[in-house]
């Protein structure tokens, strides 16, 4: 039962295979189980065993809420929960415990989900591994997979190579691709969904700037924060967006005219769509894998009819650095309301109030936090605003011009790598500092969060190493359907393999629905 989609999930608890309580129980046991891969900060076995109750109460009196009555769902630390604790895996934010639930949040409750827990991160989702949080680094699931130990001749008794899942929501994306959920909410700010999405052999989505609301998202970078999605097929994160999209009276920057989202077809005309390969991406540090599966997806759509050309995004070279500038100013601005005062961490010390503020923010925030923080001050300085924020803000409008020709030039979706590797091993990962493996992660995604565009992850084939790989789809702003209807169709082609988790196949945990995995297409 673990091992379904979500909307397979939903049939059977509608046909009383399963009850919501079940459901829930085995998902509990599943996250004891895998408690080593520090997906979860806090397990809300309590709150969801209630919900489970409650969805059950309503199944037996035919009164079903919908698609999410009595799911098993995850949401990453910085969105805020009624009186379940949040703390952006931050010191700054430890015993913080939120009056109030996120718009997206809620909506997921009103539908009836069941809230199994807040998941881990970066510290103020600051990062693209899930390794600088205060409760410590996520390991990738499939660091313990068959697959992998198969693709390396890895020692079974050798923990000492466990991979990255990728970040800011690693969390997130270990919960659903170890089976403890059937769906989760993180967060992109520069591709902190996409990038663990593709690390960790799942479909994550980012919806359009002003689609979901932002409410209740502890935020990094308001202008380009937003809710993503991450789920085990592309159908499934559908039926999420679909519950969460729509304008919110406590954001302004949603937007007003509600967007007619509903489920995929099952069928599209591929002849008809323009598909865009921007030459930009292709750069030198791109594994030779992703490469080749990058080509074999452009042929696989050309194979069905589909017009596949190449296209530029000519300011794509600047937006690292003009990202960085942006970030780290709205960053900057952000952290001045973690004062001490209101809520959070406070210092004792008391000699001056001034000494207060300095001894809460270096207790309660780490290196990355501050650096961001000072970065992004010295941007705003007086005498470096115009230098460097309003410059930044004018390359942001350039990539996004770019972006607007392309699809005004006849492109319907582009196709590009999702993240320049597979997963790497911790070890690795923490060799070079935060900036530098932010810069190198977020390459293919962050330029989307600036022109506030839809995208979506969406896992490929398995490495020579047997890992994830994933590509990604970018659409017009608000077309995230068609997008998604694009994605859907890739993903029904490639047929990407379930994780076999070997421990949890060994005790009965998980089964597979027909035994055997699929095989991979784009690879044969």
């Amino acid at each position: 039962m673990l091992g379904r989609t979500l909307l397979e999930v939903s049939a059977a608890l509608k046909q009383g295979q399963v009850t919501p309580t079940e459901l829930c129980k085995k998902c509990l046991s599943l996250i004891t189980k895998t408690k080593y891969l520090n997906a979860y900060i806090t397990v809300s076995e309590e709150v969801a065993l209630k919900q489970a109750e409650e969805s059950e109460r309503r199944y037996k009196q035919g009164q079903s809420l919908g698609d999410l009555d009595g799911i098993p769902v995850a949401v990453k630390d910085n969105f805020s929960t009624a009186g379940i604790e949040t703390t952006c895996a931050s010191n700054m934010l430890k015993g913080y415990i939120p009056p109030y639930n996120a718009t997206v949040v809620q909506k997921l409750l009103d539908q009836g989900a069941l809230l199994m827990g807040k998941t881990n991160l970066d510290e103020f989702a600051m990062g693209s591994g899930s390794t600088d949080g205060v409760f410590g680094p996520v390991k990738n699931p499939w660091s313990y997979s068959k697959q992998h130990r198969e693709g390396r001749r890895h020692d079974e008794h050798d923990d000492s190579h466990w991979l990255i899942a990728g970040g800011s929501s690693g969390g997130s994306a270990a919960a659903v691709a170890a089976f403890t959920c059937f769906a989760a909410l993180g967060s992109d700010t520069g591709g902190s969904t996409r990038n663990p999405a593709a690390h960790c052999g799942l479909v994550g989505f980012k919806p359009s700037y002003g689609l979901v609301s932002r409410h209740g998202l502890i935020p990094l970078v308001n202008s380009m924060d937003v809710p993503g999605i991450f789920t085990r097929c592309v159908d499934d994160t559908a039926i999420v967006l679909g519950i969460l999209a729509g304008h919110d009276p406590k954001d302004s920057t949603t937007v007003q005219d509600p967007i007619k989202l509903s489920r995929i077809p099952s069928e599209v005309d591929v002849s008809r769509l323009c598909i865009g390969i921007p030459k930009e991406y292709l750069v030198p540090e791109l594994s030779s894998e992703i490469r080749s599966l990058w080509s074999q997806a452009s042929d696989l759509f050309k194979s069905e009819g589909a017009k596949v050309i190449e296209v530029s995004l000519p300011h794509t070279c600047y937006s690292i650095v003009c990202y960085h500038v942006l970030c780290t100013s709205e960053v900057a601005s952000n952290m001045a309301r973690f004062d001490g005062l209101q809520y959070g961490h406070r210092s004792g010390i008391d000699v001056s109030t001034e000494a207060m503020y300095a001894a809460t923010r270096q207790e309660g925030f780490n290196d990355v936090v501050r650096g961001r923080i000072l970065s992004g001050n010295f941007f705003l300085l007086k005498e470096n605003y115009e230098n460097y924020f309003v410059k930044a803000q004018k390359v942001r409008r350039l990539i996004l011009r770019d972006f607007v020709n392309v699809f005004d030039s006849g492109v319907d979706v582009l196709l590009t790598p999702t993240t320049l590797t597979e997963a790497v091993p911790y070890l690795e990962f923490i060799k070079e500092d935060n900036r530098t493996r932010s810069a190198q992660d977020d390459i293919f995604t962050q330029a989307v969060n600036m022109a506030g565009l839809p995208a979506v992850s969406v896992p490929v084939a398995l490495s020579n190493q047997g890992l994830p790989i994933g590509l990604q789809f970018i659409g017009r702003a608000f077309c995230d359907q068609q997008l998604l209807t694009v994605a859907k169709w890739f993903e029904k082609q490639v047929q990407f393999p379930v994780i076999q988790l070997q421990d949890l196949m060994d005790d009965g945990s998980l089964v597979l629905e027909n035994g055997k995995l699929t095989s991979v297409s784009l690879t044969q």
